[in-house]
């Protein structure tokens, strides 16, 4: 059964405060890595895993690379459940 947007904005807010240890970090579909303090690609690769994880699916590289924002991140989660 595929999650809806906010199913997944739920689960994903969560995985993100636990990964930048923000307790009131909020995401928007525009949200970027400059939006948020502490986003660098170690972090970008430590939050990828945590969300694999807590969403059961599996990101190839070139996915990853071509997202631009939170939106479409959830998109393509969306997409694998």
């Amino acid at each position: 059964m595929m999650m809806d947007q906010a199913q997944i904005y739920t689960q994903l807010t969560s995985v993100f405060r636990d990964v930048f240890d923000e307790d009131d970090l909020a995401l928007k579909p525009q949200t970027t890595a400059d939006d948020v303090d502490g986003w660098d690609s170690l972090t970008h690769i430590r939050l990828v895993l945590a969300v694999s994880k807590a969403f059961g699916v599996k990101f190839s590289a070139s996915e990853i690379g071509s997202l631009k924002n939170v939106g479409e991140f959830v998109d393509l989660i969306q997409k694998k459940t």
